[in-house]
């Protein structure tokens, strides 16, 4: 083993710095070079690479955001390109398979979430030496117990709902925080519990605004004049769907959601006559630097990564199981999203607290 190449692809986290710096410095102590590749897939697919020496990770260990540029876009395998004036989508998946080869790479790190590591399992059946780092705020992988970068998030989301309470409770209104999370609700039940909110709305749990609105007055009958909620993007109504912000054909996955916090609120003022306020966290859950624990785990996934390409074990994931970092084929971490069961502790525990799920 000579060399590496890494990238992080999909939506930026917290942790993708700690990461990079964990493979360069451990991939270093063996004598092996490590390439970045600027952008995702889309630096693979055009050649954008960068050398990443121990100079070059220096001081990015608390540092949000990736040194390497991230998109969620540009799929080599449909590769979005303009051709005498025409949009079209392409296959330029071999040209990422020469360009790693003509620059001596022996393997491909690949940092990304479901969408990014469905690529990276494409590669694999192309022969390709792949390793996967699994990244996501919205802990939606399986095969692994958590991702960097959701307790970071969840600690900003707990963080809003603690300043929100202090104005809710002096206008005595209701105060709604919506959430990403994308079509799982993890974000939102951590946060929620943590941040004392009064109901927690996912997309595992179809929610009656009934019940929602019945669980405020019941709350404002025992002298408490104000609630919180904590809604998630992909939450839906009972017999309802999920609201899609807009359509972007050249993501991973197109649709954007947003906008459920903005219904759920008018749904609250203009049948119960609730006066409420809505608050979209939106891309700060992604942005800052990561916590402790986050810097720990991203560590843990890229000292991992190195040693998996040492002993050329390939076409795995990097997961955490309990306390231990093991190895998984990738195709068990995106044959399916990770949702959060009805039976999960935390679920069942807010419902002990009397915390108001919408069913």
């Amino acid at each position: 083993m000579r060399k590496l190449a890494v990238l992080t692809g999909g939506g930026d986290c917290p942790g993708l710095n700690a990461v990079i710096r964990a493979v360069a410095k451990s991939a270093h102590q063996y004598g092996i070079e490590v390439l970045g590749i600027r952008d995702g897939f889309r630096g693979a697919v055009e050649g954008d690479f960068l050398s990443l020496g121990l100079r070059d990770v220096s001081g990015i260990l608390p540092r949000g955001g990736t040194i390497l540029g991230t998109t969620n876009r540009d799929n080599p395998f449909a590769y979005v390109t303009k051709l005498n004036g025409v949009t079209q989508t392409i296959d330029r998946s071999d040209d990422v398979i020469r360009n790693l080869k003509e620059r001596g790479v022996d393997a491909l790190l690949a940092i990304g979430g479901d969408g990014s590591l469905k690529i990276a399992l494409e590669f694999v059946n192309k022969g390709l030496s792949v390793i996967g780092i699994p990244k996501t705020i919205d802990n939606d992988l399986m095969a692994t117990d958590q991702t960097f970068g959701f307790q970071t998030a969840v600690d900003t989301a707990q963080e809003a709902l603690d300043r929100l309470h202090t104005t809710a409770e002096s206008h005595h209104r209701v105060m709604i925080l919506e959430v990403m999370g994308r079509y799982a609700g993890w974000i939102a039940l951590y946060a929620g519990v943590a941040g004392g909110a009064d109901a927690i709305l996912i997309p595992e749990i179809s929610y009656n605004i009934n019940r929602v609105a019945l669980s405020i007055q019941q709350r404002a009958k025992q002298g408490k004049k104000f609630s919180i909620i904590v809604v998630a993007e992909g939450a839906k109504p009972l017999g309802g769907e999920m609201v899609v912000e807009r359509v972007v054909s050249e993501r991973c996955d197109p649709l954007k959601l947003g906008g459920i916090g903005t219904k759920l609120a008018n749904d609250l003022e203009e049948h119960y006559g609730m006066e409420t306020r809505v608050t979209v966290l939106g891309h700060l859950q992604r942005g800052g630097s990561p916590n402790a624990y986050d810097r720990v785990l991203s560590t843990r996934y890229g000292t991992a990564a190195v040693d998996a390409a040492l002993e050329e074990e390939f076409g795995v994931m990097v997961a955490l199981r309990g306390r231990d970092i093991v190895r998984v084929p990738i195709h068990e971490a995106v044959d399916k999203l990770k949702q959060v069961p009805l039976t999960d502790p935390l679920l069942l525990a807010a419902r002990t607290l009397g915390i108001e799920m919408g069913d």
